[in-house]
């Protein structure tokens, strides 16, 4: 039985992603804010041919989230196969007068709670490893274009990123001898609701697709162990870098 975790479930990428995986015949835990949103995700999940769907409500600003998370996926399944990093959080503001209070929570949504879900799935991981080396276990994170090129109003959000970035980067020089390796996904602007701020500036229908998102990173889960894809950068069409 193959099992992954995805945060940010019950919408847009996550969601997507999540969805893919249940055709894929994976169980799933999944978290998002909102509980009622995420049983009625977890009923379609499972009709999609997800064998089992474990659901946990939580705020990733809270600092005993990732403990949570992953203790219910340990309880429910003792291993798993892929991470998916996908929660975040990010508005617009200037350097000079951006409010510290947000400052706290970006970092907490975006670097802090990853971070500490990651190593609380480690000896998950290893675990699936153990029992299927030639596939290993894999983490997919959802960065930003913001992560790899700077865009003015987005410093601290990009810096989360950039940070993510890093982060998966430095997993697999620690972990991918043995079996576990991450890929970063840094898209420009993607169409769904957290773009919503600048579709008066770019419209929806020229942002890339949900799908496109998705299709690298369920291919990303399909490799075997040998193989390592340290970042993808997915640029819009008829867009620069950074755009």
């Amino acid at each position: 039985m193959k099992t992954a975790l995805v945060t940010g479930g019950s919408r847009g990428i996550g969601l997507g992603i999540a969805t893919r995986l249940a055709r894929s015949g994976y169980s799933l835990t999944i978290t998002a804010r909102d509980g009622a949103v995420l049983e009625k995700v977890a009923e379609d999940l499972v009709q999609a041919g997800a064998p089992r769907v474990v659901t946990v409500a939580a705020d990733l600003a809270d600092r005993e989230a990732a403990d949570r998370i992953a203790d219910a996926h340990a309880e429910a399944y003792g291993s798993m196969n892929a991470l998916v990093l996908n929660a975040g959080v990010g508005t617009a503001g200037r350097i000079e007068d951006y409010p510290m209070r947000r400052f706290d929570k970006t970092l907490d949504v975006n670097l802090r709670s990853p971070f500490h879900l990651l190593q609380n799935s480690i000896p998950l991981m290893r675990v699936a490893v153990q029992a299927n080396p030639d596939s290993g276990a894999k983490v997919i994170a959802l960065a930003s274009m913001a992560g790899v090129y700077s865009e003015a109003g987005l410093a601290v959000y990009g810096a989360t990123k950039a940070a993510m970035l890093s982060l998966v980067e430095t997993l697999n020089a620690e972990e991918s001898a043995n079996g576990i390796s991450g890929t970063s996904i840094a898209p420009g602007y993607v169409d769904t609701d957290m773009s919503d701020w600048i579709k008066d500036k770019i419209p929806g229908d020229s942002m890339i697709r949900v799908d496109d998102i998705v299709e690298l990173a369920t291919s990303v889960l399909s490799l075997s162990s040998r193989a390592v894809v340290p970042r993808l950068v997915v640029t819009r069409a008829g867009a620069g870098l950074g755009a």
